[in-house]
């Protein structure tokens, strides 16, 4: 072998060479691997990529036309006339709708120069805007948002505002917003994008929209705002609670001179008009517009406390919506209602029922409420009650009523002086004044059963949805419940007429004892017409249990809309209104419409149709009447009560006598007919009435019974009177008709039969007379009452209960009433007669024939 230098050299020379060779293969056997590694991953990560990115687009929520118009409007309300009288709002839902034509080009400018200045040219997408966005992020000098108008539309509609937990999800949202704002620019007009965007936003103060925003800041119509106005409702968007022209006055100032300034770069205005638009002192404006706002915040009307409950009601009945869910819909639903309220009637009705010329009397109750916390951390609370308590231990005067309101803070001051230590805190107090006595009124439509006008008290209303004394407070009827109760049903179904007659006299059944509500004795054989013109409470007593029964006397009541009957009513106290909850003026208006609408029955009803947001008819309200009386009776009853209000006059003996009870109420030029109510100690005072055109209903009282109205039991029926006559102003009296099925026949008062010789021998007066009759309910047997020597009187009745009557074996069988020996259509056949009284009794004068 050659071990030469030169060929070791060489030698060493060739395994360097081989050394680099190989390691050169191994650089690049390793370059491929890598090189192939990082296309795989490449490969993979792009697949993933696009697998997440088709995933988050999979996931993407659908839209359409409805899904990105904004949700929760208010809803309106409307009366009669079509004027707008309430907005119904709940938090989240004080919206109302603008259409892109409204919109001031202004204003159009003005959002689009500072929310996104290519609107008119992008897709959907702004990847400037975005590139922009993103190097603020890195840099931390943001120079504004990414997003467009389209996304911001998106982000509120779709996404709920977008509030998300993680950065993760907050990005997943931003890819479904970026595609489905260039999915949504696809097949949306611009033009409607940026009219529903300036539905949707946020301004701040409860304001959604900017139709809303311009009345709360402006008072005025979107369309009217100024290029100034403009530019300050575009500066509450982006932080509406910061940037909002009344509490955020100078950040909000700030935001318009930059909006001016975008304006004019962008080529919008000229930097006149931009200087002008900034010496505009517009938040003075705002400011003046915010105190007329808040003072005048409005309260509910009554009659929209109980369209609320009526509307309730309905969505709850018809589409099977839980309270819940009624209430949204009701308060965010962005509904229109059009109600019956009549509003010329219902001013009428307020200023007489708050015309304190109307009144003989008004002072204050009050309603006190008292919470203090003693110093080792124990409340105590305290009212009225505990200060009337107060006021005995300590010998001091307590009023119930005070003369003025002073007057009334004053007692409270010393009471809760004396109540709260050094060391105790207040934690809670409340005093309500309360005028009384109070009122309340209905008058509606008989034929329609609209509602045209309700008072559910007289003062200041100072809440809404409060004690509504016209529609959820019930008080006792009192004799207002002998029409409806005895003596029309009596008529309508029992075979009585006008002419049917019982005997006045102190009447008992089981342990009560009845009497008549006046002093002046009784009148022996008065009929049903007597009965309701003196309001006879023996009458329709007599009536109730010996023809009717206390089982068709509610029934009646029922079928005539009265809901608040109960079990323990079935008695003989329910003929004079003594029934256990009472009533409401609304049902008992309800009732008497049935009467003046020829015996039909239509519910109550404060509106005619519902529609929703997109204003189609989702309810309308139908008629619905149920005939309750025959026609004829309904006309009957009418003329009676029409003769109530006529100037009458009853003898109870020689020297006494009792007068019609309704004359106070009597209208001058116009038919009317009615009955008044006077409950136990005249803690409730009714007139219900109504003439060819409406029914109406007042009632006054204490609202806790603090004290009566004796001696002042006329005056609500001078209220019902002024209101009705300047309501009928200007329209016709067509009176009321008698129909066909009606005739008269001549009957003496004392039998309800025809007259005979013996009938004229009444010293006090001829007791015959013409009265209306059901065709086939006329008499045709003569009179058995009057004798040659006086009046047959019948013995006293025998009860043991309240339900069941034992009369004694009569001498004399009720029969058929065509039979002339009988004694005619609802006569209860006397018991075993007493001796004939001479005329020295109780007699009657005669009244004229009806017309």
């Amino acid at each position: 072998m050659d071990f030469s230098k030169n060929a070791v050299e060489k030698k060493l020379k060739d395994n360097k060479t081989n050394s680099r060779k190989y390691f050169n293969k191994v650089i690049v056997w390793v370059l491929k691997i890598v090189l192939v590694a990082v296309i795989l991953l490449t490969i993979f990560g792009l697949s993933a990529g696009v697998g997440v990115f088709m995933g988050i687009i999979d996931n993407t929520p659908e839209i359409s036309m409805e899904s990105i118009v904004p949700m929760g409007y208010a809803t309106t309300v409307y009366n009669a006339k079509g004027q707008l009288t309430d907005t119904l709002v709940m938090e989240g839902s004080n919206r109302a709708e603008v259409t892109y034509d409204e919109l001031p080009q202004d204003l159009i400018d003005a959002f689009v120069a500072i929310e996104d200045s290519r609107f008119w040219e992008h897709n959907g997408i702004d990847t400037r805007a975005i590139f922009r966005a993103a190097k603020g992020v890195l840099t931390g000098n943001s120079e504004g948002g990414g997003s467009t108008i389209t996304q911001q539309l998106i982000k509120n509609n779709v996404f709920n505002g977008g509030f998300e937990k993680s950065f993760g999800e907050k990005l997943e949202r931003k890819f479904q917003e970026q595609y489905l704002a260039v999915e949504l620019e696809k097949v949306m007009d611009k033009k409607l994008i940026l009219t529903n965007y300036l539905n949707t936003i946020n301004l701040g103060n409860n304001s959604l929209g900017v139709k809303v925003a311009a009345k709360r800041y402006f008072d005025k119509d979107v369309s009217e705002l100024t290029l100034s106005e403009c530019a300050v409702i575009a500066g509450i968007t982006q932080n509406p609670s910061k940037l909002n022209p009344i509490t955020g006055k100078e950040k909000n100032a700030e935001k318009r001179e930059v909006i001016l300034q975008y304006m004019e770069d962008q080529g919008y205005i000229s930097e006149e008009e931009r200087l002008e638009a900034l010496e505009d002192p517009v938040y003075d404006r705002i400011q003046n517009v915010d105190i007329v706002s808040k003072e005048n915040i409005k309260t509910y009307s009554y009659f929209t406390d109980e369209l609320v409950d009526q509307v309730t009601q309905v969505l709850k009945d018809e589409f099977g919506y839980t309270d819940t869910q009624a209430h949204n819909m009701l308060y965010s639903g962005g509904l229109s209602i059009y109600t019956t309220q009549d509003p010329d009637i219902q001013e009428i009705v307020d200023s007489e029922v708050n015309n304190p010329d109307n009144y003989v009397s008004s002072k204050y109750a009050i309603q006190y409420r008292l919470s203090v916390k003693d110093k080792h951390g124990e409340t105590s609370h305290y009212s009225e009650k505990t200060m009337k308590e107060w006021a005995k231990v300590n010998d001091k005067t307590f009023i119930t009523l005070y003369e003025t309101e002073e007057e009334a803070k004053a007692a409270v001051d010393e009471y809760r002086d004396s109540i709260v230590g050094e060391d105790d805190e207040v934690v809670g107090e409340s005093l309500v004044t309360t005028l009384e006595p109070q009122v309340s009124f209905v008058i509606m439509d008989h034929t329609t059963g609209y509602v045209k006008a309700i008072s559910g008290g007289r003062g200041t209303k100072k809440a809404s949805l409060t004690l509504n004394r016209a529609t959820n407070s019930l008080r006792q009827p009192g004799s207002t419940f002998k029409v409806i109760s005895a003596f029309g049903p009596a008529i309508d179904a029992c075979g009585a007429t006008l002419a049917t007659v019982y005997y006045d006299a102190p009447y008992t059944v089981g342990s009560k004892t009845f009497r008549n509500w006046y002093s002046s004795g009784y009148a022996g054989w008065c009929n049903i017409r007597d009965g309701i013109v003196y309001s006879m409470n023996i009458i329709a007593v007599r009536c109730l249990i010996e023809t009717v029964g206390p089982e068709l006397a509610i029934d009646y009541c029922r079928r005539l809309g009265i809901t608040t009957l109960t079990d323990s009513d079935y008695n003989a106290a329910t003929a004079l209104g003594g029934i256990t909850l009472g009533v409401s003026n609304l049902e008992l208006t309800g009732a008497y419409a049935a009467i003046a609408n020829n015996g039909k029955y239509i519910k109550p009803k404060f509106f005619t149709k519902i529609l929703d947001h997109n204003g189609k008819v989702i309810y309308e309200v139908k008629k619905e009447p149920v005939q309750v009386f025959n026609e004829s009776t309904a006309f009957l009853l009418t003329d009676a009560m029409k003769d109530s209000m006529l100037p009458k006059r009853l003898y109870t003996s020689d020297e006494m006598s009792v007068n019609s009870t309704s004359t106070a109420a009597h209208l001058d030029g116009m038919s009317c007919a009615g009955k008044s109510g006077t409950t136990t100690n005249s803690f409730d005072i009714w007139f219900a009435g109504f003439t060819p055109y409406y029914t109406a209903t007042v009632w006054a009282g204490y609202d806790n019974n603090e004290n009566t109205l004796s001696g002042q039991t006329s005056f609500h029926k001078q209220i019902w009177k002024n209101i009705m006559t300047r309501v009928h102003e200007g329209l016709e009296d067509p009176g009321f008709p008698v129909p066909e099925s009606v005739t008269r026949a001549t009957v003496c008062r004392k039998s309800g039969f025809i007259p005979t010789d013996y009938c004229a021998l009444d010293t006090r007066g001829n007791p015959s007379y013409t009265e209306y009759f059901a065709i086939g309910t006329e008499p045709h047997n003569i009179c058995n009452h009057h004798t040659e020597t006086g009046i047959i009187v019948p013995d006293e009745s025998e009860y043991t209960d309240d339900l069941t009557y034992i009369p004694p074996e009569p001498e004399t069988e009720t029969v058929d009433p065509f039979d002339a020996e009988g004694y005619g259509p609802g006569f209860v056949a006397p018991r075993a007669p007493k001796e004939p009284e001479q005329f020295t009794g109780p007699g009657l004068v005669e009244p004229p024939p009806p017309d």
